[in-house]
């Protein structure tokens, strides 16, 4: 296992929740990239994603605003901090994370296994 990630639940809308991602000290060196989600019956899409080696932060125009990207490059950790969430935002959320697997011996892209998000009214 490569990511760890906690924080979903369930949640009024209006209210907050933080997502942590994890990367698991093992023979994978990766570093986070993003958060992405997926609705039941769509697409996954991009939340939040890291740019430019870290410096930057891109968000999906419908939760600018709302959520901060943030990470801890100590712990190789990440966060999304979801502020005033929305009905729209129940998903389930994957963090992605990319590098260096001493393993495989092999760039790798890894995902979570998934923290559901869930928003009543």
């Amino acid at each position: 296992v490569h990511l760890m990630e906690s924080g979903g639940g369930l949640v009024q809308a209006g209210g907050s929740l933080r997502l942590s991602c994890a990367v698991s000290k093992t023979t994978f060196s990766g570093k986070p990239t993003g958060w992405y989600r997926q609705a039941p019956g769509k697409q996954r899409e991009l939340v939040a994603a890291f740019r430019n080696g870290g410096r930057d932060t891109i968000y999906h125009d419908s939760v600018k605003g709302r959520f901060t990207l943030s990470g801890d490059s100590a712990e190789n950790t990440m966060y999304l901090q979801m502020n005033d969430l929305k009905l729209e935002d129940t998903a389930t959320y994957y963090c992605n994370a990319a590098g260096y697997d001493a393993k495989s011996d092999r760039f790798l892209e890894v995902w979570g296994q998934g923290t559901l998000v869930t928003v009543s009214s």
